[in-house]
């Protein structure tokens, strides 16, 4: 009974339209208060979930990535992208995925990457004659490439969601060629709907214009392999990585692109304190719903149950998938890793399945219902900033979605494309 009303409380607060937060807290308050525990237990696990050293690193990454959208990083990257894929069949779509790739290997969000992006490359997309719901759709999909390559702070919850157990530097080595699989499948499908709508191709800048937009975005280039290198090799930890990314942010913003003034510098920090303060709080009531699943023995009777439906682990993996696509509509990803985490993994290690695969499944699964209705953030992001109807864009989403779902499916059932990279720095 203490089951149904911990997830009967979630559900109904959620369909009222309530933030996943105050469903997930009151759902906890709820039934700790049925159980006859104190309800200071579900603060004491929402401190706890989020007082972990290594979360420290998520405000910082943030804080980097909202120091480079306003700082000129995002323009300089878009440009360098023009320059190498513009000239294609319909070139601002290819621009648009690319820079997404480059900029989300700096930011590692995809609300940031679907903002910064999309604010610049929707408008002019719509003057050079694209349709509105083409440009929203090339961003927001081509967003969560952000979430699946380093600095992914979603990696970090993953970690942290796993006890710690799970080696960071692993998890953001393992996401790269998935990430560039993505990347280069929403390619593909950008340019199949530009040839039947008749878009047009760019025009090639030459080998010169391509060296002036790459040493342009060069500084900005580099912190990818400052962050991504730094951790691999162990020079410093994924928390020590972030504050050096804020500080690396904030020189080439001033002292080399000089875009960075006093009043967009007050802007970042509190767009930056705003979004933290959203995602720790999800966090922590996170934390709280994920611990009274543990003390209701939750992922125990999932493993049972998944156990008696079948012992083959290709079949479990398709359950999980299809289980994490729907979640992904009405959850958002912080709350979605942190309640799954403890319930998967257990079962998924009894299959014989790497927690670093894993976590690449759970990660892309979680990105794809981003992009989902009714909870889909980065949907309505690019949406706002496109200027169009959550329905406008859905009618016409579909081959994106297609081809983020083949690439999951790829990435589910070919191990190797998630962990043969992280073997190779071993």
């Amino acid at each position: 009974m203490a089951i149904t009303v911990l997830f009967g409380v979630f559900a109904l607060l959620l369909l009222l339209g309530m933030p996943v937060a105050f469903c997930l807290g009151l759902a906890s308050v709820a039934t700790v208060v049925y159980l006859g525990l104190p309800p200071i237990v579900v603060f004491q696990q929402m401190n706890s979930g989020m007082n972990a050293f290594s979360m420290l690193a998520i405000p910082f990454f943030i804080f980097a990535g909202d120091l480079m959208m306003r700082g000129g990083i995002a323009d300089r990257l878009i440009g360098m992208a023009a320059s190498l894929v513009g000239h294609l069949r319909g070139g601002l779509g290819q621009v648009n995925v690319v820079a997404s790739t480059l900029f989300g290997g700096i930011s590692g969000s995809a609300v940031a990457d679907a903002s910064a992006i999309g604010g610049i490359m929707i408008p002019q997309m719509a003057r050079h004659g694209y349709a509105r719901d083409y440009a929203v759709n090339v961003t927001v999909n081509s967003a969560i490439i952000a979430l699946m390559i380093p600095p992914s702070h979603n990696m970090i919850i993953y970690s942290l969601s796993a006890g710690g157990t799970i080696s960071i530097a692993d998890l953001f080595t393992a996401g790269i060629v998935p990430g560039l699989l993505l990347a280069a499948a929403l390619m593909i499908t950008a340019y199949v709907v530009a040839r039947n709508r008749g878009y047009p191709a760019g025009t090639f800048p030459g080998w010169y214009g391509v060296l002036r937009a790459v040493v342009a975005a060069v500084p900005g280039i580099l912190l990818i392999g400052i962050i991504f290198g730094g951790v691999r090799s162990g020079v410093f930890t994924a928390t020590e990585s972030s504050c050096i990314a804020v500080i690396y942010a904030l020189l080439v913003t001033t002292l080399v692109y000089r875009e960075m003034d006093w009043s967009a510098f007050v802007e970042a920090t509190l767009g930056a304190v705003r979004t933290t303060a959203m995602v720790l709080l999800v966090i922590g009531t996170a934390a709280s719903f994920g611990w009274l699943m543990a003390f209701l023995q939750v992922p125990k009777a999932t493993i049972e149950l998944m156990q008696s439906l079948s012992s083959n682990p290709y079949v479990i993996l398709l359950l999980i998938n299809i289980i994490l696509l729907i979640l992904g509509t009405f959850m958002d990803m912080a709350p979605m890793i942190i309640i799954c985490t403890p319930i998967f993994l257990p079962l998924v290690k009894a299959f014989g399945i790497d927690p670093v695969h894993f976590g690449v499944i759970l990660i892309l699964n979680a990105g794809i219902g981003l992009n989902t209705p009714p909870v889909g953030s980065v949907l309505f992001v690019g949406c706002a900033v496109g200027k169009i109807t959550i329905g406008e864009a859905m009618k016409t989403i579909w081959p994106f979605f297609g081809a983020s779902v083949a690439v999951l499916l790829l990435v589910t059932y070919i191990p190797g494309l998630s962990l043969w990279l992280p073997a190779a720095f071993r």
